[in-house]
């Protein structure tokens, strides 16, 4: 049985930790090492870290904050935010990533997934994918959310892939913040259409919701979420003895 994989996730800006309701009403929460330290002594499995608003300034990911993140974990490590050459790949790469997220940039440039695969391997290229339902179809918005870039979603997806992504992180708009569950008939129309790695981002109210992730949609490969962890709402080691308990296998 594949184990599941428990991700909290550090959307930073200006150099701190901040998290909002649907993309929107940011506030902020803590330093992304301290953070970062308390999550991998915790049990985190992995670590995101997004500099969220890279993307929208046109501009570089704050990279002091990134090395010092990367100076004090001892997971794996996937950094997103203003990935938009194979140049951005290597320099954060280069400050600790094992892995880099890519969103805005593979939409400007889709062929930007298939050379950084070549280059650094399809197991270190994943594609972060902001989806809302617009008009019943499930559509890829750009720049931290804020553009419709009127691709539906899930072809988009599977296109990524086919061009190299070997894992996507599905964060759905709709419930991003909202706590009411993951987005499960999303997650199960994006597992139905490709065979990589799948993480479900957005939602997360309660231990339970990952209990119900894992069981209606198997084929997801890892939980990710924010303010539950950052708040102290759910405490991950408590949240893999229960999903233990559940017969869902996970690394204790």
């Amino acid at each position: 049985m594949i184990t599941k994989r428990i991700i909290p996730c550090l959307d930073v800006r200006d150099g701190r930790v901040v998290k909002g309701v649907n993309f929107e009403g940011l506030r902020d929460v803590s330093d992304p090492a301290a953070l970062a330290a308390h999550y991998s002594d915790c049990g985190a499995d992995e670590l995101v870290f997004y500099d969220i608003t890279a993307s929208a300034e046109g501009r570089r990911l704050f990279a002091d904050a990134l090395r010092e993140v990367a100076r004090t974990i001892f997971i794996p490590l996937t950094v997103g935010g203003g990935i938009s050459s194979l140049e951005d790949f290597d320099r954060v790469l280069k400050c600790g990533a094992d892995k880099v997220s890519v969103n805005t940039g593979a939409i400007r440039d889709p062929s930007l997934v298939r050379e950084a695969a070549r280059r650094y391997g399809d197991q270190c290229v994943v594609l972060s994918a902001d989806v809302k339902r617009v008009d019943g179809e499930f559509r890829v918005f750009a720049r931290g959310g804020r553009d419709d870039t009127g691709l539906e979603a899930i072809a988009w997806i599977r296109r990524c892939v086919r061009l190299g992504s070997g894992e996507v992180v599905v964060n759905s708009i709709d419930t991003d913040g909202v706590k009411g569950g993951f987005d499960i008939p999303m997650l199960e129309a994006v597992c139905s259409a490709v065979d990589v790695p799948v993480i479900a981002s957005g939602g997360a109210g309660c231990a339970a919701d990952f209990t119900e992730l894992f069981r209606a949609v198997p084929r997801v490969s890892a939980g990710l979420a924010a303010s539950i962890f950052h708040f102290g709402e759910v405490e991950i080691p408590r949240l893999k003895a229960g999903l233990r308990e559940n017969g869902i296998n996970v690394r204790l």
